[in-house]
């Protein structure tokens, strides 16, 4: 198929965004761009690291799919329905946020999991955060729902014609340009905009970890930022409170688990096995460090280390919004992420 320049600067756009783990982690994140009536979005479940190694995009019929979410037609849930087939000889799925990219007017949109933006859009009060941060650009904060039509209904209600950055509470942050360089340099602006300090975390206690280890189904990671959300004990304390982002529920679970005084990972792996749930990928051992499940995926190692990325940006004694148990729930059952955890155990996102 010939594409267009714009069509391949979004790509490369997409590649480079996508090998950022401040911008994007694992499967996270979709870029798309408007082209002949036609969406092309970035398909469930795979990497946007992956733009230039594979293909990744999904043809969308955008104007059938703009009268359907007019309808509310539960259809533009998954906006499987809205695919051009014939331009998707792969059989790739939309991205379950296609409805975000269809409802902003420009030609490109790019959306990302800043660890800058999620770490001011967990605060309790993100919205005014968000409008100190962005004076003289047209945003919108968008208060958490969940990804897919309920998001889409949100940003519906609060998007303006002019709007080109929408900040997205308990989860992330959107841009939109008429051209991929545009919405290049309005991402990083946003981002640098809401940069703040880093807390350095102290050193793992790698010794201590391979004791706490021993005979269980955990090891080390290989990635030593991991560690940090265990080793800073404000970040600990943080990660103890609850999930703060949707990414985080769908390839860690709900929350942290985070070991008590004395326990260590085959104590807390029999728990959880005569409880009859599945073993945590991610262990916990304040002031230590971190273990990680021995076939641990790449998505959830790389929602490990946006947990340590994210926590170290909150300032010490933040009041933040975690999500519900409902919201735990709603992600935890949703058909969608059932869909993108199949590929992910799967393996395919890794191609």
């Amino acid at each position: 198929m010939l594409r267009s320049s714009e069509f391949e600067a979004l790509l490369d756009l997409s590649a480079r965004v996508g090998a950022d783990p401040d911008l994007v982690q694992g499967a996270g994140g979709n870029t798309s761009i408007k082209e002949g009536g036609t969406l092309w979005i970035k398909a469930s479940g795979l990497w946007l690291a992956h733009a230039r190694r594979r293909d990744v995009m999904v043809p969308v019929a955008l104007d059938p799919l703009l009268d359907a979410l007019e309808r509310d037609d539960p259809a533009t849930e998954k906006a499987q329905d809205f695919v051009v087939r014939d331009l998707n000889p792969s059989g790739l799925r939309p991205s379950i946020e296609t409805t975000v990219h269809a409802l902003m007017p420009q030609k490109v949109v790019v959306h990302v999991h800043c660890v800058e933006t999620i770490a001011t859009a967990v605060h309790a009060d993100a919205a005014a955060i968000a409008g100190e941060k962005l004076q003289g650009i047209p945003y919108a904060f968008v208060p958490y729902a969940r990804p897919g039509l309920p998001l889409a209904k949100a940003i519906a209600e609060r998007i303006q014609a002019d709007t080109s950055v929408l900040v997205l509470g308990n989860h992330g942050l959107a841009v939109a340009a008429e051209t991929v360089g545009d919405a290049a340099r309005l991402l990083a602006e946003v981002s640098q905009r809401f940069a703040v300090p880093v807390r350095q975390a102290p050193s793992a206690d790698l010794e201590a970890l391979s004791r706490l280890a021993v005979n269980s189904a955990y090891r080390l990671p290989d990635d030593g930022r991991i560690h940090d959300a265990a080793t800073d004990l404000e970040s600990c304390r943080i990660a103890a409170g609850g999930s703060l982002y949707p990414d985080h529920v769908i390839f860690l679970g709900k929350g942290s688990v985070v070991a008590a005084p004395g326990e260590n990972a085959l104590s807390l792996e029999e728990g959880f096995r005569r409880a009859g749930e599945s073993l945590p990928p991610v262990l916990l051992f304040p002031g230590k460090g971190a273990l990680v499940l021995k076939d641990i995926s790449a998505g959830a190692l790389a929602m490990a280390r946006c947990l340590s990325d994210v926590t170290a940006r909150i300032p010490d004694g933040a009041s933040l919004r975690y999500l519900t148990d409902a919201e735990n729930a709603e992600l935890l059952g949703w058909d969608a992420e059932k869909y993108r955890q199949q590929l992910n155990r799967a393996g395919q996102v890794l191609q």
